[in-house]
């Protein structure tokens, strides 16, 4: 992928980048099929790569459920006041750190970054029993050219999945704003829908776990070739029903 232009983003740039972040059959064959099936909630270590409004908001509402979340930057000491606020769950280090610590990765950076993470963190993250892709190609922000790679592999979630081979990845939240996020959690009666996509079962399956917990109902979409519709500007892009979002994909293809 020489041609992309995240080739040329230097290691120190990444980490920045990383640091403000801005803004089932098949089941029961899978090594992670156990884990799955019986983790307890409060047993799920959660790192974030990227720590900005939508990897902060993610992140404090798993702190808030139980979940031991560390969030991520280059400069730790500089998240105090989103650890203080997500409450004693939650703590800071490095992007190496996080990956670490974390049972499942949040990936929530600018997509530029992607393909750096891959060089640095790749072999780390395929270990993961899910990473959690709610990285977005943004043109304003990421340029025509990247915008134009993610869609000549075939969008989103099967570009992500050249970036970070071998990493049981499920794409999930990118459509729904951090304001917007919070307050769905907060909804009252119908749960608001989130659509995922994802090839490997085991990782569905858990990420359908965690995304329930936060009083949410996902709804998978179908396979990774499904991540492009699972950013802002598409039709399931925004608030949803469950029934929306399967009536939304059906004519999606």
């Amino acid at each position: 992928m020489a041609h992309d232009p995240s080739s040329m983003l230097g290691r120190r740039e990444f980490l920045e980048l990383a640091a403000g972040g801005l803004a089932l059959g098949a089941l029961a064959a899978s090594p992670f099929a156990a884990f799955a099936q019986t983790a307890g909630a409060a047993s799920l270590k959660i790192g974030t790569i990227g720590a900005g409004r939508e990897g902060g908001a993610l992140g404090t509402l798993f702190a808030k459920h139980g979940h031991p979340v560390m969030f991520s930057s280059r400069n730790p000491d500089q998240l105090k006041d989103l650890v203080a606020g997500a409450g004693a769950n939650a703590q800071a280090g490095t992007v190496e750190q996080a990956i670490a610590f974390g049972d499942v990765v949040l990936l929530v950076v600018p997509y530029t970054a992607v393909e750096q993470i891959g060089r640095d963190h790749g072999k780390a993250l395929a270990a993961k029993r899910l990473v959690i892709d709610v990285s977005n190609p943004i043109a304003r922000r990421d340029g025509d050219e990247i915008v134009k790679w993610v869609n000549e592999q075939g969008g989103a979630g099967l570009a992500t999945a050249k970036l970070l081979p071998g990493a049981h990845l499920v794409r999930a939240f990118n459509a729904i704003g951090s304001g917007q996020l919070v307050d769905a959690t907060q909804r009252q009666g119908e749960p608001i829908g989130v659509p995922i996509a994802g090839d490997d079962p085991a990782a569905v399956a858990l990420a359908t776990s965690l995304i329930k917990e936060l009083g949410l109902e996902p709804v998978r979409v179908g396979g990774l070739a499904m991540g492009k519709y699972l950013v802002p500007g598409t039709p399931l892009a925004g608030e949803h029903t469950p029934a929306e979002i399967r009536q939304i994909a059906a004519t999606l293809k």
